[in-house]
Protein backbone atom coordinates (compact mmCIF):
# COMPACT_ATOMS: atom_id res chain seq x y z
CA UNK A 1 0.00 0.00 0.00
CA UNK A 2 1.11 3.53 -0.56
CA UNK A 3 -0.41 6.83 0.51
CA UNK A 4 0.63 9.79 -1.63
CA UNK A 5 1.49 13.12 -0.05
CA UNK A 6 -1.44 15.45 0.55
CA UNK A 7 -2.01 17.36 -2.72
CA UNK A 8 -0.81 20.97 -2.64
CA UNK A 9 -4.30 22.37 -3.21
CA UNK A 10 -5.48 20.74 0.05
CA UNK A 11 -2.88 22.36 2.31
CA UNK A 12 -4.80 24.79 4.50
CA UNK A 13 -4.16 26.50 7.84
CA UNK A 14 -5.37 23.41 9.75
CA UNK A 15 -2.90 21.16 7.93
CA UNK A 16 -0.04 23.61 8.42
CA UNK A 17 -0.92 24.01 12.11
CA UNK A 18 -0.93 20.24 12.64
CA UNK A 19 2.76 20.11 11.69
CA UNK A 20 3.85 23.01 13.87
CA UNK A 21 5.18 20.86 16.73
CA UNK A 22 7.97 19.53 14.50
CA UNK A 23 8.38 21.77 11.49
CA UNK A 24 9.38 25.42 11.41
CA UNK A 25 6.93 27.69 9.58
CA UNK A 26 8.95 27.71 6.34
CA UNK A 27 8.68 23.88 6.06
CA UNK A 28 4.91 23.66 6.62
CA UNK A 29 4.05 23.43 2.94
CA UNK A 30 3.92 20.68 0.30
CA UNK A 31 7.30 21.64 -1.17
CA UNK A 32 9.33 21.58 2.06
CA UNK A 33 7.55 19.28 4.52
CA UNK A 34 9.24 16.11 3.26
CA UNK A 35 7.61 12.80 2.40
CA UNK A 36 6.71 11.63 5.90
CA UNK A 37 5.10 14.90 7.01
CA UNK A 38 3.38 15.34 3.63
CA UNK A 39 1.66 11.99 4.12
CA UNK A 40 0.82 12.68 7.78
CA UNK A 41 -0.74 15.95 6.57
CA UNK A 42 -3.56 13.82 5.12
CA UNK A 43 -4.82 13.42 8.75
CA UNK A 44 -4.19 16.68 10.63
CA UNK A 45 -5.72 15.51 13.93
CA UNK A 46 -3.49 12.43 14.00
CA UNK A 47 -0.44 14.40 12.86
CA UNK A 48 -0.92 16.97 15.61
CA UNK A 49 -1.46 14.34 18.31
CA UNK A 50 1.44 12.14 17.26
CA UNK A 51 3.95 14.91 16.59
CA UNK A 52 3.65 16.24 20.13
CA UNK A 53 4.69 12.82 21.41
CA UNK A 54 7.30 12.38 18.68
CA UNK A 55 8.90 15.72 19.51
CA UNK A 56 9.14 14.65 23.15
CA UNK A 57 10.85 11.39 22.19
CA UNK A 58 13.26 13.08 19.80
CA UNK A 59 14.10 16.32 21.58
CA UNK A 60 12.94 16.32 25.20
CA UNK A 61 13.34 12.74 26.39
CA UNK A 62 15.68 12.17 29.32
CA UNK A 63 17.68 9.62 27.29
CA UNK A 64 21.18 10.64 26.29
CA UNK A 65 21.31 11.32 22.55
CA UNK A 66 23.59 8.37 21.85
CA UNK A 67 21.26 5.96 23.70
CA UNK A 68 18.24 7.36 21.88
CA UNK A 69 19.86 6.98 18.47
CA UNK A 70 21.09 3.42 19.12
CA UNK A 71 17.55 2.56 20.21
CA UNK A 72 15.91 4.12 17.16
CA UNK A 73 18.39 2.55 14.76
CA UNK A 74 17.86 -0.88 16.25
CA UNK A 75 14.08 -0.53 15.93
CA UNK A 76 14.37 0.83 12.38
CA UNK A 77 16.57 -2.15 11.47
CA UNK A 78 14.30 -4.70 13.14
CA UNK A 79 11.28 -3.27 11.32
CA UNK A 80 13.06 -2.80 7.96
CA UNK A 81 12.12 0.87 7.90
CA UNK A 82 14.60 2.42 5.48
CA UNK A 83 13.19 5.92 5.85
CA UNK A 84 13.60 5.89 9.65
CA UNK A 85 17.00 4.17 9.34
CA UNK A 86 18.46 6.67 6.88
CA UNK A 87 17.30 9.70 8.84
CA UNK A 88 18.71 8.39 12.09
CA UNK A 89 22.01 7.15 10.64
CA UNK A 90 22.60 10.78 9.69
CA UNK A 91 21.70 11.90 13.23
CA UNK A 92 23.78 9.14 14.84
CA UNK A 93 27.04 10.48 13.45
CA UNK A 94 26.59 13.62 15.55
CA UNK A 95 26.01 11.63 18.72
CA UNK A 96 29.24 9.64 18.82
CA UNK A 97 28.02 6.55 16.99
CA UNK A 98 30.67 5.25 14.61
CA UNK A 99 30.18 3.36 11.36
CA UNK A 100 31.40 0.24 13.18
CA UNK A 101 28.72 0.83 15.83
CA UNK A 102 26.08 1.18 13.11
CA UNK A 103 27.14 -2.16 11.64
CA UNK A 104 27.03 -3.65 15.13
CA UNK A 105 23.52 -2.31 15.66
CA UNK A 106 22.33 -4.20 12.58
CA UNK A 107 23.88 -7.42 13.90
CA UNK A 108 22.76 -6.78 17.47
CA UNK A 109 26.38 -6.84 18.56
CA UNK A 110 28.07 -3.88 20.24
CA UNK A 111 31.16 -4.21 22.41
CA UNK A 112 30.54 -2.00 25.45
CA UNK A 113 28.62 -3.69 28.26
CA UNK A 114 25.93 -1.01 28.44
CA UNK A 115 25.47 -1.02 24.65
CA UNK A 116 24.95 -4.80 24.73
CA UNK A 117 22.40 -4.45 27.53
CA UNK A 118 20.66 -1.66 25.61
CA UNK A 119 20.37 -3.72 22.41
CA UNK A 120 19.11 -6.71 24.39
CA UNK A 121 16.49 -4.52 26.09
CA UNK A 122 15.34 -3.06 22.77
CA UNK A 123 15.05 -6.53 21.25
CA UNK A 124 13.22 -7.88 24.31
CA UNK A 125 10.72 -5.03 24.30
CA UNK A 126 10.16 -5.39 20.58
CA UNK A 127 9.70 -9.18 20.75
CA UNK A 128 7.77 -9.53 24.00
CA UNK A 129 6.10 -6.13 24.42
CA UNK A 130 7.54 -6.13 27.92
CA UNK A 131 10.85 -5.73 29.68
CA UNK A 132 11.67 -8.33 32.31
CA UNK A 133 12.63 -7.35 35.84
CA UNK A 134 16.15 -8.66 35.23
CA UNK A 135 16.58 -6.50 32.12
CA UNK A 136 15.11 -3.45 33.87
CA UNK A 137 17.49 -3.98 36.78
CA UNK A 138 20.50 -4.54 34.50
CA UNK A 139 19.97 -1.06 33.03
CA UNK A 140 19.78 0.58 36.48
CA UNK A 141 23.51 1.38 36.81
CA UNK A 142 23.36 3.22 33.47
CA UNK A 143 19.89 4.76 33.27
CA UNK A 144 17.76 6.24 36.03
CA UNK A 145 14.08 5.37 36.38
CA UNK A 146 12.84 8.16 34.08
CA UNK A 147 15.40 7.27 31.45
CA UNK A 148 14.31 3.63 31.55
CA UNK A 149 10.71 4.75 31.18
CA UNK A 150 11.70 6.93 28.23
CA UNK A 151 13.51 3.95 26.73
CA UNK A 152 10.32 1.88 26.81
CA UNK A 153 8.35 4.66 25.12
CA UNK A 154 11.09 5.30 22.56
CA UNK A 155 11.09 1.64 21.53
CA UNK A 156 7.30 1.60 21.27
CA UNK A 157 7.02 4.99 19.60
CA UNK A 158 9.58 4.29 16.92
CA UNK A 159 8.24 0.78 16.29
CA UNK A 160 4.85 2.42 15.69
CA UNK A 161 6.38 4.98 13.31
CA UNK A 162 8.21 2.22 11.42
CA UNK A 163 4.96 0.30 11.00
CA UNK A 164 3.16 3.43 9.78
CA UNK A 165 5.92 4.49 7.37
CA UNK A 166 6.25 0.98 5.99
CA UNK A 167 2.48 0.65 5.53
CA UNK A 168 2.09 4.10 3.96
CA UNK A 169 4.98 3.42 1.54
CA UNK A 170 7.22 6.24 2.81
CA UNK A 171 10.63 5.32 1.46
CA UNK A 172 14.15 6.62 1.89
CA UNK A 173 15.08 8.86 -1.01
CA UNK A 174 11.54 10.17 -1.48
CA UNK A 175 12.70 13.69 -0.58
CA UNK A 176 11.78 16.26 -3.13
Amino acid sequence: MSLPPLPADQWDDRVRGSLSALLPRWRRNPENAGPAMSVLARHPDLAEAYLGFGVYLLFRSSLPTRVREITILRIAHRHSCDYEWNHHVAMAAGSGISEADIEGITRGELTAEFDRLLLAAVDELDEKSSLSDSSWDALTPYLDERQRMDLVFTVGGYAMVAKAFNTFGIKAGDER
